[in-house]
């Protein structure tokens, strides 16, 4: 690509001016470009000194910035934030009772960093993950907001049966996580099903087999949304009346007709359930935003 005009670079090596020679790292602006990649650049100096230099010839103002950007980020590879760890649950099939020989350990939970790394110019990722151990941690400001969107994934992690490790300042948050419910639920759950299904019916319709694991889930997730509502409480875990149907479709021994009746059923329940529902119409914003405080002020505590 030709780089354009207006452009500041840095060059990679000395340039020989009129009367002293320009060192390794000058700031320049391109002036002209030219026909093609092979041919040189004139470019300007800031006292106003111009010459040619071919691309290999510099760098990007802004490429140089943010590779010494990354390079300040690898001097803070050895504060491991997953020793922030607050909380930590299983969450997938094996919490929700759906489990087969095969089915991976789903871990999920929250970390809370230092102070420090938190108030650095690098901050903090929004979560922490690992692949190979299907791993992921959300950084607790992101993990709120999400919660109080009522964002399916994330209630369930609030509302595990599976904890695994949960310190103080987690075990107060679990204590409030039904702060967090509101009519929102109805919104989330209900509008992911509906588009979800969209999908796996445009999948059938063009010959494919259905995702029976996917349709599965969302048959489940409606379940949940519908006690969300009605008991102000996720289950996660599947009770035994519904565990033989969902396992059904998870086989694929369940048609898709079947399926999308079961589906058109829990939708009207759903819609029964939003109309009759006594949750609030929004989540308590202000007592987890008391909560963050709390948590942020004892991340400021060091050790001693």
């Amino acid at each position: 690509m030709i780089v354009p005009v207006g452009t500041k670079v840095l060059s990679k090596g000395k340039i020989a001016g009129t009367h002293h020679v320009y060192p390794e790292g000058t700031l320049a602006v391109i002036v002209e470009t030219p026909l093609d990649a092979s041919h040189a650049y004139r470019v300007r100096l800031s006292d106003g000194f111009e010459t040619s230099l071919t691309r290999a010839q510099f760098v990007l103002l802004r490429t140089h910035q943010e590779e010494g950007f990354r390079e300040g980020m690898g001097a803070l590879e050895d504060h491991e934030l997953t020793t922030s760890v607050i909380y930590r649950c299983l969450v997938g099939s094996r919490a929700y009772g759906l489990e087969t020989d095969t089915s991976d350990y789903d871990t999920r939970g929250i970390y809370l960093p230092p102070a420090e790394r938190h108030w650095s110019l690098y901050g903090v990722p929004e979560q922490l993950e690992n692949r190979e151990t299907d791993e992921v941690y959300w950084e607790l400001q992101k993990f709120l907001l999400l919660a109080l969107k009522a964002n399916p994934n994330i209630l369930e992690v609030l509302h595990s049966p599976e904890v695994l490790h949960a310190t103080p300042i987690a075990e107060e948050l679990l204590a409030m996580r039904s702060r967090f419910l509101s009519k929102l639920v109805y919104q989330t759950y209900n509008g992911y099903v509906m588009s979800q299904f969209k999908k796996l019916t445009s999948r059938r319709e063009r010959g494919l087999e259905p995702k029976w694991k996917h349709a599965m889930h969302l048959i489940r997730l409606l379940l949940a949304g519908i006690t969300a509502l009605e008991d102000h409480v996720v289950p996660v875990r599947v009770d035994e009346a519904h565990r033989s149907g969902l396992m059904s479709i998870r086989m694929g021994d369940m048609p898709f007709e079947q399926v999308d009746q079961w589906r058109l059923e829990l939708h009207r329940r759903f819609e029964s359930a939003f109309r009759s529902t006594t949750l609030p119409d929004r989540p308590d914003y202000e007592t987890a935003n008391d909560f963050l405080i709390r948590a942020r002020r004892a991340a400021t505590e060091v050790p001693q």
